[in-house]
């Protein structure tokens, strides 16, 4: 009886997460992770945490987690970069991404790394991206459409 509630569980809490309720699948997976913390369980609760509750640290420690006791698999890294996402810290989140495609192919972590989008070079490639002029020539260099 209480694996089969923990399948429901776990199907609902995917269902939520799809739908953009991740206050529903906090609650879902929390219970979920009362009967057996597997290591999927733990990633999409990490996700949910940092989205509704903004406890990033933890959230980051449950999807490392997660990662160790089930190596090779890309949601993994795919939860680990929204979580990331929600934190702000996008360069780690686009690693994150990469990461797991190059476990397997998820096409969810291609939508993601697709809706972030691609930087071009910057102007002067000799000097950092962070450069100050590297940045207000891109700046005045797409002002004016060159770029």
């Amino acid at each position: 009886m209480s694996r089969e509630r923990f399948n429901v569980l776990v199907e609902r809490g995917k269902q939520a997460i799809a739908e953009g309720d991740t206050l529903l699948a906090l609650v879902l997976f929390e219970d979920a992770a009362r009967l057996s913390a597997t290591p999927l369980v733990k990633s999409h609760l990490a996700y949910c945490l940092a989205r509704e509750k903004k406890q990033y640290q933890k959230a980051i420690a449950m999807c490392l987690a997660a990662q160790q006791s089930d190596p090779g698999k890309s949601l993994h890294y795919l939860n680990l970069g929204k979580v990331y996402l929600e934190a702000g810290q996008k360069g780690r989140a686009i690693r994150a991404f990469r990461q797991g495609l190059k476990m397997e192919r998820n096409q969810e972590i291609i939508d993601q790394l697709k809706r972030l989008g691609q930087r071009k070079p910057p102007p002067v490639a000799a000097l950092p991206r962070e450069h100050f002029l590297n940045r207000k020539l891109g700046v005045l260099l797409s002002r004016v459409g060159m770029r």
